[in-house]
């Protein structure tokens, strides 16, 4: 009898597409589902970004490009990480593929040996991709968790603590995917001192929301001296100009672009030749759609923020940046007498229609910081009112004293 592997039966994958399809289901049983379980933004590509999809196409923009991109986005992305992170990049060490989230597994697979015991340290709760990957590349998954008393962050003397010889890669997100949080400056030059003990072991800098920051300013590890060697930056087009179906995205690191671009030879062969002339217009053409989004992202947040700490047994930190809030659900399971914020999902999903994910849907509850759920704001103001509106009612209803 044919076989599968291991490797494939214990691969992960990401919770938001799971609840999505559990709630289109819902859907087209007639059910009227609000949802918050999906990250990408709610608005259209800006114009100008759709009028070059569409001019590549009629220009007959539609055979290969080199494995890297072509020069003109790649330049384009190297101009883009020079002005927004105050250091120099060359279109040499700019390498684009299809999203930004194949360099995540381009990186372990490039820094990291399978079955080597090779160790890589990364977020917790955190985007459930990483730990995913590292499992499907043979590497040992090192867990730092992000806690509620640091605004979900990570105390740098824990990266100490948790560095050996066997760690080769370090991987920061900020801002982060669930919580919002961001990692402040003065932590970043904490771990970049730390790590400058440490050579062999290298960063990949997930900042995909990087131009949403809505407190202070957004900071790369990279810009930090002695860091940009060492340092693989990630970033793209989904977030920031609405384009998560267009599949674009871009690293830069010198010495790993040669091994990227093999990557994706061997993979993808090259990203879509119609996306690539779309994101050099959204490099390089007019920002104000880009702006108008961060604006409205921003005010939504404030709005959600209030919202749910209005409702009894929630409490809500209000996150520096990206679309998403966090909410402790500590209490309010225990007054539903809802084991678990998973349980408290499903139920306000089947109970009242409203689609969130539950913490452990990004790895391992942090110990000692209780139960949380994700929502992500990129929605209506109409829908946040509503939503909140009924997941108050489920907890009112639902109370037992």
């Amino acid at each position: 009898m044919v076989a599968l592997s291991q490797r494939a039966q214990n691969l992960g994958t990401e919770n938001a597409f799971v609840v999505l399809a559990e709630v289109n289901k819902l859907i087209r049983e007639g059910r009227n589902i609000i949802s918050f379980c999906i990250g990408q933004p709610d608005f259209a590509t800006p114009q100008h970004i759709q009028d070059a999809g569409i001019s590549a196409i009629t220009q007959g923009k539609h055979g290969y490009t080199p494995s890297a991109g072509i020069p003109e986005l790649r330049q384009a992305a190297a101009d883009y990480f020079s002005r927004t992170r105050g250091i120099q990049v060359h279109a040499d060490d700019v390498v684009v593929a299809a999203g930004a989230k194949p360099f995540i597994g381009y990186t372990i697979q490039s820094v990291t040996d399978f079955g080597a015991g090779d160790e890589v340290i990364y977020p917790v709760p955190g985007f459930p991709i990483y730990d995913s990957q590292i499992k499907a590349n043979g590497a040992v998954g090192v867990p730092i968790f992000l806690r509620e008393s640091r605004n979900f962050g990570f105390d740098p003397q824990e990266l100490a603590e948790k560095i050996t010889a066997k760690t080769k890669l370090l991987i920061l997100n900020s801002p982060q995917n669930p919580t919002g949080g961001i990692i402040p400056k003065a932590d970043l030059e904490a771990i970049a001192e730390i790590l400058r003990k440490h050579p062999q072991v290298w960063v990949f800098a997930d900042e995909i929301y990087g131009q949403l920051v809505y407190d202070g300013e957004f900071h790369s590890i990279a810009s930090l001296p002695g860091m940009q060697e060492r340092t693989i930056i990630s970033d793209g087009c989904s977030k920031t100009w609405a384009r998560t179906g267009w599949r674009l995205g871009f690293s830069a690191n010198k010495k790993l672009a040669p091994y990227f671009t093999n990557w994706i030879t061997n993979t993808e062969s090259c990203a879509s030749h119609i996306t690539q002339w779309a994101g050099v217009a959204a490099l390089n053409g007019p920002q104000d759609d880009a702006q108008h989004m961060r604006e409205v992202f921003l005010k939504r947040r404030n709005l959600i923020v209030s919202l749910l700490n209005q409702i009894p047994g929630v409490s809500c930190q209000s996150p520096g940046g990206a679309f998403y809030v966090w909410p402790n659900v500590t209490e309010a399971c225990r007054l539903t007498r809802c084991a678990d914020s998973e349980e408290f999902r499903k139920r306000l999903l089947l109970e009242a229609g409203v689609a969130v994910l539950a913490d452990i849907h990004f790895g391992p509850r942090v110990p000692g910081d209780g139960q949380h759920i994700r929502f992500s704001y990129a929605a209506s103001d109409e829908a946040i009112h509503a939503g909140l509106q009924r997941m108050g009612d489920f907890i009112h209803k639902n109370t037992q004293v």
